[in-house]
């Protein structure tokens, strides 16, 4: 997979169809769907920002059914345009779904359909990837949503390759970002593939955030089970194994806890959580680590030993592929952050202090050059389904935490 966002993805790009415009973006809103994700692309695509150098696009809201719209905190909005305007559109943006238990409008999937079969370019924000989903645009690609939301992706569509570690995944003519923020990211990714650095750089200027954000989506995952594994019989086993860290044991002992073989064990699995049983379990190992370096005094073997490793080898290894720091790194790291009861963080003699999530979030400062590439996929062999089911939620962390993407062992053998 190829981290260039400037590169074009390695897919054959579908002609447009003559009624559509490279420029016309249209942004399809629902009912029920939050204001924060809403708002995203109509910020990005459509404010007039020539001045600064960001070629314009032509904004086109759209209604995805009938109206009034609401928002999660009750606003009413009335869109200028319904899905007969889609057609006009060289970009479909959906930048949110209000559920990821009920289906979309039916004729909004068929706009969808259409406007991809003509040649325009498909996004989905957050849980706008259950709709793309759903209109079957996402079938044998590569994809990512909000991490809560991935093992429920993975298992109502098992076709699509969900990859919970990314901020974004560009598939060329599909694309789609993960929660919240990360549809900023998706928005200037576009800009750039576009028109180039230079003017999503100043369109990142404009909005005062990095022009590319480091990482993945790795640092903000949870350890709760998924909701929809609850009452399987394997959420025994996953419960089991959670509590259990500190022991040695491999997938195939997490099998025979089944009753299954290991073959049914991992299809089971995977079709539950979205994710390999070896990856999950590397990862909950990892994330157990981080909570010991965090708040423990245990040396880095010590650590080791209590997270089920063989070695304090193999910790370093997945800790640096997951993490892209080394355990005594990330101990040192996070206690300069953490300041000890009763003490305030220090500050430079004149300077203003600022709140730890924004400086860790801005790596590229304004004015600054291109930060690092962020965590994203492009087309090429697919994404492989990851984390998925439960993982460890991490406090604020240093920038440096996120700096590689997550990298899975390969081979399938005990941690």
């Amino acid at each position: 997979m190829s981290h260039d966002s400037t590169t074009a993805p390695e897919t054959t790009a579908r002609k447009l169809s003559g009624r559509r415009r490279r420029e016309i973006v249209a942004v399809l809103l629902f009912s029920g769907g939050p204001i924060f994700e809403s708002s995203i692309p109509l910020s990005v695509f459509g404010i007039d920002r020539q001045d600064a150098g960001v070629p314009r696009y032509r904004l086109l809201v759209c209604a995805g059914e009938d109206g009034p719209l609401r928002t999660t905190g009750g606003l009413e909005l009335t869109a200028p345009h319904g899905l007969e305007a889609i057609a006009r559109a060289g970009t479909v943006v959906v930048p949110a779904w209000r559920s990821i238990t009920s289906p979309p409008p039916e004729e909004a999937l068929d706009a969808l359909r259409r406007a991809h079969e003509e040649g325009a370019r498909i996004v989905g924000l957050c849980t706008g990837a259950f709709v793309l989903a759903a209109a079957g645009l996402l079938d044998g690609r590569p994809a990512t949503t909000h991490w809560m939301y991935a093992p429920t992706l993975a298992k109502r569509y098992p076709s699509v390759h969900v990859d919970p570690r990314e901020l974004f995944v560009d598939d060329g003519d599909v694309l789609t970002s993960a929660g919240t923020a990360a549809g900023i990211d998706l928005c200037l990714h576009i800009v750039r593939t576009d028109h180039g650095n230079e003017a999503a750089g100043a369109l990142a200027r404009r909005l005062v955030v990095p022009p590319r954000r480091s990482g993945g989506q790795e640092r903000y995952l949870d350890r709760s089970l998924p909701e929809e594994i609850g009452a399987d019989p394997l959420a025994e086993v996953v419960a089991w194994a959670l509590e259990h860290l500190h022991e040695q044991f491999d997938v195939e002992t997490l099998a025979a806890r089944a009753y299954m073989s290991r073959r049914t064990f991992d299809r089971r699995f995977r079709s539950l959580t979205g994710s390999a049983p070896l990856q999950w379990l590397i990862t909950q190992r990892v994330l157990q680590a981080q909570r010991l370096l965090e708040t423990s005094d245990y040396s880095v073997d010590e650590v080791a030993g209590r997270c089920g490793f063989r070695s304090p080898v193999a910790l370093r290894g997945h800790f640096r592929r997951q993490l892209g720091s080394s355990p005594a790194a990330y101990r040192a790291a996070y206690r300069a952050r953490r300041p000890q009861a009763g003490e305030s963080a220090p500050v430079a003699a004149g300077a203003k202090a600022e709140p730890a999530m924004e400086a860790a979030s801005m790596p590229g400062a304004e004015g600054a050059g291109p930060g690092p590439v962020p965590s994203q996929s492009r087309r090429g062999a697919p994404a492989p389904s990851a984390l998925g089911a439960a993982a460890a939620s991490l406090p604020p962390g240093p920038e440096a935490f996120a700096g590689s993407r997550a990298g899975l062992p390969g081979p399938r053998s005990a941690p």
